[in-house]
């Protein structure tokens, strides 16, 4: 859709889920990884011991890293407020803006960016990560403890291992295991990549069970709010 009619982080439900029905139809040009890959990530992340849902207004506290031959090679951080409440599906109005600022703060960005967020694995086919990769116009990889509204079963207990995530027939996504002997992660293929890069792409930095760029905005994002 042209730049003059998007509206990138609708402030009500309704809106954002128009938003989401456009861009779950969206089919981008498929992304090739580039040799050396800078691979980025994100997190934010809210005030510690609380209970519920949230608020808009809540504190939160976002990050973001690149890593480069498997060395951080820039860091931004940002304190601000949470747009919303935590709502299934609806993810972008409590952090889809701080998400979006504190990438843009990175003086170069990353060839793709990492996210704790679904992209396909969506009540419409659309969520946080595929949302924030097509606002900012980077390759994004959600990647999440567990699927949203997707099922399948787990793959075998070696690294590498990986078994299909779908809704309904359609695979949206995997389970991966990035390390023997831990839970396998849910890897979403986001704005611009297919699953099979999307694959290759975590397993290149997931040198424990986290990627060590997601690993990395989280740590940066805690220290941040006091852990």
């Amino acid at each position: 859709m042209p730049a003059e009619q998007r509206e990138t982080w609708p402030r009500t439900a309704d809106r954002l889920v128009e938003l989401q029905h456009r861009l779950a139809r969206l089919r981008p040009e498929a992304w090739q990884p580039p040799e050396p890959l800078r691979t980025g990530a994100a997190w934010v992340c809210f005030p510690r011991g609380e209970t519920g849902r949230g608020r808009a207004g809540d504190p939160a506290w976002a990050a973001a890293v690149v890593m480069d031959a498997g060395r951080v090679v820039e860091r931004a951080l940002l304190t601000g407020a949470a747009g919303g409440p935590y709502v299934a599906g609806l993810m972008a109005l409590r952090a889809g803006p701080l998400l979006a600022e504190v990438v843009q703060r990175l003086a170069d960005p990353p060839d793709v960016l990492l996210l704790d967020a679904t992209a396909r694995d969506h009540p419409r086919a659309a969520g946080l990560a595929l949302h924030l990769g097509w606002a900012l116009g980077l390759p994004t990889i959600g990647v999440t403890h567990r699927p949203l509204v997707a099922a399948g079963e787990w793959p075998a207990d070696d690294r590498g291992a990986q078994s299909p995530l779908r809704v309904g027939e359609h695979v949206v996504g995997c389970w991966l295991r990035t390390r023997p002997g831990t839970r396998p992660l849910a890897v979403h293929p986001g704005w611009r990549t297919d699953l099979p890069t999307a694959v290759d792409v975590v397993l290149a930095v997931a040198h424990r069970r986290t990627p060590e760029p997601l690993r990395g905005a989280r740590e940066l994002a805690r220290r941040a709010r006091g852990a």
